[in-house]
């Protein structure tokens, strides 16, 4: 398997990515080839395309082992499923499936053509195995049934910005970082309405709690590295 083009995306953590692609549809982000790859005739006709898939590898989930069951976080991180049951990184093959929109395809002197992409789920750096336009007529399938994930479709919590802290963050992101928020970044198992939990985004930390369904913002900082 070679590795044909990384993502570069406002998440330089794991924590607070959401759990699909195509959950908050603002979000964006740009895949550049590897040199070798970098030939325009490689993606002559892509631009007809709306939507295309990315195969991409989990690489901070690298393991040279496997489980045959995993622990979904949507179900509280105690309750089994099987691995080929569930979108878990922790795979026999680390391989991740996005589908994203494809919003211009950028022609850079220096890294040649550059997708522009929105609602991806990866983070900043993944390497990139493939990609493959999506085709509406075959990869949609309006009523198939998503098994557990269908329960947790419409979860939402409610955000709590205070004026003053969104006023920090670039006006461009802000619609993308609300949505983010609205998923609840937390994994299902922690919810003491006490803790304060931190997002990495962009160049900043977003810190908040949560309470009977409200997500509250209460501090804005630069990122400096690992969230606590």
């Amino acid at each position: 398997m070679k590795i044909i083009a990384h993502i570069h995306s406002d998440f330089p953590e794991k924590f607070g990515i959401p759990r699909q692609s195509g959950l908050v549809e603002t979000l964006t982000a740009q895949v550049t080839f590897e040199p070798e790859y970098r030939n325009p005739a490689a993606v002559k006709g892509l631009e007809g395309y709306s939507h295309i898939w990315l195969l991409w590898q989990f690489s901070e989930a690298m393991r040279a082992s496997w489980s045959p069951t995993v622990h979904p976080p949507r179900l509280g991180g105690n309750r089994h499923m099987g691995v080929f049951a569930t979108r878990s990184p922790f795979r026999p093959n680390p391989i991740g499936l996005s589908s994203v929109r494809l919003r211009k395809i950028e022609m850079s002197h220096g890294l040649g053509p550059v997708l522009c992409v929105e609602g991806a789920d990866l983070m900043d750096g993944t390497p990139i195995y493939d990609i493959k336009p999506y085709l509406p007529y075959t990869d949609s399938h309006p009523d198939a049934v998503g098994g557990f994930a269908d329960d947790f479709v419409d979860y939402r919590l409610e955000v709590s910005f205070p004026r003053e802290l969104l006023a920090l963050i670039p006006e461009e992101k802000r619609e993308a970082l609300m949505g983010i928020l609205s998923q609840d970044p937390r994994p299902s198992y922690q919810n003491d309405p006490e803790r304060i939990y931190g997002v990495a985004f962009g160049h900043q930390n977003i810190r908040f709690r949560v309470r009977d369904g409200v997500l509250t913002v209460v501090q804005v900082e630069e990122y400096r590295g690992p969230v606590a």
